[in-house]
């Protein structure tokens, strides 16, 4: 009587991974927040970048307090934009170092030319050994496929086309253990886009308020000084806001076209190891 095929254990993401992502991404935002306004504060308010040692005083002619005196004057919501910021940058770099950690030793087309020129030899225990070598998800993938790949063969009691269907079940689950890894916290980059835009228009809103407040509180004359302060927090306001959006907008672009890559070799990968076992076994 055949042995049945016993089922693959998936071991590729410990059970509590999801959690653990979700706090390190909650501290991420709530550290970055607290460091904007300390930035705000400590940094940009700092008393050595205003005239006469006073925030309350126009900023300084020359120099780098000059340009932190400015921003400062950009009011409250200053301190939320550069918050966004700090998540825009923190989380890029985190998604960069675990998608170029998952992209593996070398690159995706590589690899994946590799494994076939083992699946056309015959040779799976070298192609198991060649996804110790890559490492990353889509070895990780393919290493999984070619397990079960070995386990079909051994397997009784099952026809081929059942046996296909494992295996191509076994590429799709390793899929879906590997890829929310991957594109984790991008969402978080995708909201900044429209966020930072919504922040900035609030505080140039704010901005424009007091440009007004101080035209109608001038009566005949213009106070020079108070509508150009308020004219200037709104537009620096606009432009922190704008500038992390952008840079958002092109930060997750850049991943997702990264992921895209993976995923196509994934399919490519995944195809060639089917298919390799439906022509050897007919």
């Amino acid at each position: 009587m055949a042995t049945p095929a016993q089922p693959t254990v998936k071991t590729n993401q410990p059970a509590d991974s999801g959690k653990g992502n979700s706090a390190f991404s909650s501290l991420v935002v709530l550290i970055c927040l607290i460091a904007g306004v300390l930035i705000y504060w400590l940094i940009l308010g700092n008393p050595s970048n205003f005239q006469g040692g006073s925030p309350d005083n126009e900023p300084i002619k020359d120099g780098v307090g000059h340009w932190f005196g400015l921003i400062h004057r950009g009011g409250v919501i200053v301190p939320i934009l550069i918050g966004l910021i700090l998540i825009n940058i923190s989380i890029s770099i985190e998604r960069f170092i675990t998608i170029t950690k998952a992209s593996g030793k070398y690159s995706a087309a590589e690899f994946v030319k590799k494994i076939r020129t083992y699946l056309n030899g015959n040779n799976i225990d070298g192609a198991i050994k060649e996804c110790d070598v890559h490492q990353g998800s889509i070895a990780n993938i393919v290493k999984s496929s070619l397990n079960k790949y070995k386990e079909m063969e051994n397997a009784g009691g099952m026809d081929l086309e059942a046996k296909e269907l494992s295996i191509q079940k076994e590429v799709e689950e390793s899929t879906n253990l590997e890829m929310p890894m991957l594109e984790k916290n991008l969402v978080i980059i995708a909201t900044l886009t429209s966020v930072s835009t919504l922040v900035a228009l609030l505080g140039t809103v704010i901005g424009m308020i007091k440009a007004f407040s101080a035209l109608g509180s001038a009566g005949g004359s213009v106070d020079a000084a108070a509508l150009s302060s308020a004219i200037s927090e709104a537009l620096i306001n606009t432009a922190l806001g704008i500038g992390n959006a952008a840079l958002a907008t092109v930060m997750y672009n850049v991943f997702t076209t990264r992921i895209d890559k993976l995923t196509y070799a994934i399919d490519e990968a995944g195809y060639s190891i089917v298919q390799t076992f439906a022509a050897k076994h007919r």
